[in-house]
């Protein structure tokens, strides 16, 4: 098992960057696929970035390619997400997630392929 813990989230002018982090437990990390979702009041979890079990393949929702960037430290069990240009419609609860996906070298979409999720931290953009 995993537990997730997201941190660096707070209040940022429109613009504005935004670092958030997502630091794991357990000895298998490098086995796990990785994902950052968001949620806005009154809307569904939405996919924002994924990332491979080596971090070799990443993926973006449209509305946040060539803005925001995913990576991963497997050396320290960290998964950092990198936002810039904000805009208040990036306004949400963001949250990480992890699949044990077993070197499949895949990003994964959807919730339902997510086995673990942390406890989410709070972005707000002001305009």
């Amino acid at each position: 098992q995993v537990q997730l813990v997201e941190s660096g989230g707070g209040l940022v002018q429109a613009g504005g960057s935004l670092r958030l982090s997502c630091a794991a437990s357990g000895r298998t990390f490098s086995t796990y696929a990785m994902a950052w979702f968001r949620q806005a009041p009154g809307k569904e979890r939405e996919f924002v970035a994924g990332i491979s079990e080596s971090g070799g393949v990443t993926d973006y929702a449209d509305s946040v390619k060539g803005r925001f960037t995913i990576s991963r430290d497997n050396a320290k069990n960290t998964v950092p997400l990198q936002m810039n240009s904000l805009n208040t419609e990036d306004a949400a609860v963001y949250y990480c997630a992890a699949r044990r996906s077993l070197y499949s070298g895949s990003v994964y979409y959807t919730r339902a392929n997510y086995d673990y999720w942390g406890q989410g931290t709070q972005v707000t953009v002001s305009s």
